[in-house]
């Protein structure tokens, strides 16, 4: 699942280009808000944002039930002890939940709002429709933390191999948890996604009695209208199974104990959309099935896909019981399909309530969501409630800071592949290559091999036809063949029905760019080859007389190396972190995973192979049940240290190390370690709290602000590094134990580690270490990562004295990015026709030191309009040495559900290929776009909605050039020219004059190392 925006997926149809991915053709960044100062006025820059009404989160300061340590004179703290389950019936949270909805209702009064719906549990706030006004007015009111669009989710997904993750047998992790029924037992995942079918074997489980069984106390049974069941750590789970279109109250079990949905602004928005759904728990898509028996589903469920067996099948937490919260929606029109984040927070507030012990989030943006995101915050209290959140880290790779979910209370987690199923392609010329396929079951061929782009239709687009779109292939040249397909634009199955229904016996799906292969049940027997080998297929399709060959397995001298880092996983760096948190945080299996589906939206299929990050994070959430079941009283943050800091490194395509952070984090889990970490960082919600305001974000709890990088989790991250830094790290034994540092990476500094041995004579015991960087000669502006272990020993045996001495190894990733300056007002602003701002910058050298204005640029541009389904070009020739480019569509900000979208392309040989976007829930939008290749552009205006009553939305085009020379008025910058150290601090001003008030103007403050700050003047006029 990917959570964006509610628009529709498309290719954008640029006159007769052809649109590809997103790719770093030129760096872009899109709405940052401005730092206003009076004119005239020399200030420190002030972040403003503006609001365009429409539904909101309004989150309050003041923490939730379950993340409330106490504080308030007469109550005392409601966060759980010990990862407890939360109690709703106490004395002191029904005196807290009354002081929340009271504060709650005089924060809405106060603006005139009408909530819709409260939350408490998880997240302090609640959700109502809003005017701008209305909107600025709560983001202003002391007691708010913020005020946030309530976002729309939405689906775009691209074998529990159980042996694969050593799990089973008699060194298996669940030969110590009670075996395969007692695996996971007493523990209760919570499955926040698409529904269930309630049917799947996967989640079959005995007829629920109605009362607790004495010889199983852990056994779920009914109590009235509830389910209940004892968990392993003594508390008590609380669910339901809430009926619905085609789900009664028996389709719970023992397995399946519980079962919810939420979607109150879902059908509000889209009331009647829901043929392909059901107003119930049921799944109708199968994404929350595949999800739940990944994590948790029974083990030896014998799985077959279209007729043939590929044996038993098992969830990583067999004995688990399973808890459904359906957040997520399949409309009729897949433009609706997904869900609004206020549905999702009723998901995790009663989650939370119910008591599960893991959460599965397999959602994630295209974009990162910010630290203060309300979801990242309900997950915040989820995790101070004792409850481990597994989160997948989206499929938007293998371009860096494309990943999601950047809190550091969640585990992030990357996609893996396993021991692929394969199958060969034999060329006539001789060659062979191997790939993915799942479908290629006996030899195909000999047969005539052509390439999709030489078997068009007369009349369809080519590039379309060369990824095999549907209706593009002509059956009277592809009946009888094998078909090589692009691989790109469409999905990949959809690839190999366009073959079948040209009639073409199989296919070869080609990479022709590095991107991952997958063993996706296609329509015809198909091989997905990976690039350059794709590109060698692609050639010799297009020659006469080409044949080829499918064969199952690898018939090549050279095995494929895994586990390696799926091609689509998102990687880091964070950037709404600053680089500060190292994100993923863990990799593990994602490509071809088979596990149960709903039948009904899959053609009929019980079971169906998925990859995706959605298909890692269960994973995880399996392995943090076991972790549960095991050590009850763990928190979700030392489960976490303890699979980073046991991981290993993943392997590349040529079957060498992979050790970038940014790809696998910590490396992959190795179950068979996990278990045993020796020493492990912790973390509780002062951290977390600490760490936000640290981060710049007033939580209004007091807590003192810390710097991000010392964040005590298994990683070390410092996004802008000026010199040198130390970081600080607090670590808690498992065991009595010896260790001393190992730096392997990190080139181009000096790393210090100190003390430089850590020493336990006992398990529990605490204590602290520092890292110091020091750049020596890095690369400004790269990073540099390796890892820091700590090598020694671990003691066990009797309790005095000790036994038998075990080798031990705890082991963090780093990345640490050395900045010739580190700037603090990326972009700052004046109104009128002067005025100056300061601002600080901070030196990551010794030497010179200058600055230079360039600009003004007038903005240039007419008026336009575009309907909720409409698009507009705006092309662009950019010269070369061109400092700064804006694209800027400003609509009304005062109309209700007026909303577009921007989006800038470069044209590549007639390709264009975005390099910037900007997508917010406004009519307001611009893509900056900093020392731009010189060529041509294109940027499209597309209407996304309307405000009430209208047909269309009218807006501003602007577009700015700065030149490398030339402008309007007077710009200066101060100072031109200095000398500063290592370290320095050097306030910087820039001062503009001799404008017009009614004209808007854009400018570029460079610094020596080519970085700068955007200067705004009469913003949007």
């Amino acid at each position: 699942m990917s959570r964006t925006r509610a628009r529709r997926v498309s290719r954008w149809a640029i006159s007769s280009l052809t649109v590809v991915a997103l790719v770093g053709a030129a760096p872009g960044t899109a709405g940052a808000a401005p730092l206003v100062a009076s004119p005239g006025a020399t200030v420190a820059p002030v972040a403003q944002t503006e609001f365009a009404p429409g539904r909101y989160i309004v989150t309050l300061k003041k923490s939730p039930v379950a993340s409330y340590t106490g504080g308030t004179e007469g109550i005392p703290a409601t966060k759980p002890v010990d990862g407890a389950k939360i109690d709703l019936s106490s004395t002191a949270a029904r005196r807290y939940l009354t002081m929340l909805a009271r504060d709650q209702a005089a924060v809405a009064q106060s603006a005139g709002v009408a909530p819709t719906d409260h939350y408490s549990i998880a997240l302090n706030g609640f959700t109502a429709g809003l005017t701008g006004e209305q909107a600025q007015e709560l983001a202003a009111n002391p007691e708010v933390l913020s005020v946030t669009k309530d976002a729309f989710v939405k689906a775009s997904d691209d074998r529990v191999d159980y042996d694969f993750l050593k799990l089973s047998g008699n060194n298996g992790l669940w030969k110590g948890l009670g075996g395969t029924k007692g695996a996971g037992k007493g523990i209760v995942i919570g499955v926040i996604d698409t529904g269930v079918w309630p049917e799947s074997k996967s989640f079959a489980g005995e007829k629920l009695g109605t009362k607790a069984d004495p010889k199983n106390p852990t056994k779920a049974y009914k109590q009235g209208s509830s389910i209940v069941m004892k968990k392993a750590n003594g508390q008590t789970f609380t669910g339901a199974c809430e009926t619905g279109e085609e789900f009664t109250a028996d389709m719970c079990n023992t397995k399946l104990i519980s079962a919810r949905w939420f979607g109150d602004s879902f059908l509000a928005a889209y009331p009647g959309d829901l043929t392909n759904d059901y107003e119930s728990p049921r799944d109708g898509d199968g994404h929350g099935t595949h999800t739940g028996s990944t994590a948790g589903g029974n083990y030896g469920v014998q799985a077959s896909v279209d007729g043939y067996g590929y044996g038993a099948i098992s969830g990583v937490a067999p004995a688990a019981s399973i808890a459904v919260y359906k957040a997520l929606w399949t409309a009729a029109d897949p433009d609706n399909s997904g869900g609004f984040n206020s549905d999702i927070l009723a998901a995790v507030d009663a989650a939370v309530s119910d008591g599960v012990d893991v959460i599965n989030f397999s959602v994630g943006s295209t974009t990162e969501s910010s630290i203060d995101d309300p979801i990242e915050l309900a997950f915040l209290s989820a995790a101070a409630a004792g409850i481990f959140v597994s989160a997948s880290a989206g499929n938007s790779g293998p371009g860096s800071s494309t990943l999601d979910h950047p809190s550091p209370w969640l585990t992030t987690v990357a996609a893996s592949t396993l021991q692929p199923r394969e199958g060969s392609v034999k060329l006539g010329n001789g060659a062979v290559y191997a790939g993915a396929s799942t479908t290629v079951l006996s030899q195909v061929g000999p047969l005539p091999l052509v390439a999709a782009s030489a078997v068009a239709l007369p009349g369809a687009v080519a590039a379309d036809a060369t990824r095999c779109y549907e209706g593009t292939l002509d059956p009277a040249k592809v009946a009888g063949k094998i078909v090589e397909c692009d691989r790109g634009g469409n999905d990949r199955v959809a690839k190999s029905a366009e073959v079948k229904r040209a009639g073409g016996t199989a296919m070869i799906l080609a990479n022709v760019t590095v991107g991952g292969v997958n063993g996706d049940v296609h329509s015809v027997p198909t091989v997905h080859i990976e690039s350059p080998n794709g590109n060698a297929v692609k050639a010799y399709a297009q020659t006469a007389g080409a044949t080829a060959t499918l064969v199952p397995g690898n018939i090549t001298s050279t095995p494929t190396p895994y586990p390696q880092i799926a091609g689509f996983s998102s990687r880091g760096p964070s950037t709404s972190t600053d680089g500060n948190i190292l994100k993923p945080d863990i990799a593990a299996p994602g490509v071809d995973i088979l596990a149960a589906i709903a039948p009904a939206s899959n053609n009929g299929r019980d079971f169906d192979f998925l990859s995706g990050t959605s298909m890692a994070a269960p994973h995880i959430a399996g392995l943090a049940a076991l972790y549960k079941q095991k050590y009850p009283k763990w928190s979700p943050m030392a489960i976490k240290s303890a699979m980073m800091t046991t991981a290993y490194d993943l392997k590349n395509a040529d079957g060498s190390k992979n050790t970038d952070p940014f790809a696998q984090g910590a490396g992959h889990v190795d179950p068979s370690k996990m278990f045993s970490p020796g020493m492990i960082f912790n973390a509780g919600v002062g951290d977390w709290l600490s760490f936000l305001e640290g981060s710049g974000f007033d939580t209004g709890s007091g807590a003192p602000a810390k710097d991000p990088s010392d964040y005590n989790q298994a990683s070390i991250a410092v996004g802008q590094l000026v010199s040198s830094q130390t970081v600080t790290r607090s670590v808690t034994s498992t065991q009595p134990g010896i260790y001393k540092p190992q730096i392997t990476g990190v080139k181009g500094f000096k790393v210090a580690v100190s003390p430089s041995i850590l020493f336990f004579d006992r398990a529990g015991q605490t204590k602290s270490f520092k890292v110091t960087l020091t750049r020596t000669d890095a690369a400004l502006g790269e990073y540099s990562t390796g890892f820091l272990s700590w090598k020694g020993a671990v003691y066990t045996g009797s309790k005095r004295g000790f036994g038998s001495i075990k080798p031990m190894t705890v082991r963090l990733p780093i990345a640490v990015k050395p900045v010739a300056l580190k700037n603090t007002a990326p972009v700052v602003s004046i109104e009128g026709t002067s005025g100056s701002v300061t601002w600080d910058t901070f030196a990551g050298f010794s030497g010179p030191f200058t600055t230079k204005g360039f600009g003004l640029a007038a903005g240039v541009g007419e008026d336009g309009n575009v309907t909720a389904d409409g698009e507009n070009e705006y092309p662009l020739t950019v010269a070369e040495g061109t400092k700064l480019v804006r694209f800027s569509a400003y609509g009304p900000d005062d109309s209700s559900g007026a909303d577009i979208d921007l989006t800038v392309y470069q044209i590549i040989d007639g390709v264009g290929y975005a390099v910037g976007q900007s997508a917010s829930a406004s009519a307001q939008e611009h893509v900056d776009l900093v020392a731009p290749e010189a060529g041509d552009y294109v940027a499209v205006v597309a209407g996304f909605s309307n405000a009430a009553g209208t047909t269309s939305t009218d807006y501003l085009w602007r577009t700015y050039t700065v030149a490398p020379e030339g402008g309007v008025g007077s710009f200066t910058t101060s100072p031109a020219s200095t000398t500063v150290k290592a370290g320095q601090k050097v306030p910087v001003t820039a001062s503009a004059s001799g404008l017009d008030a009614n004209t808007s103007y854009l400018g570029w403050v460079e610094f020596v190392d080519g970085s700068g700050s955007i200067f705004e003047a009469n913003r949007s006029k």
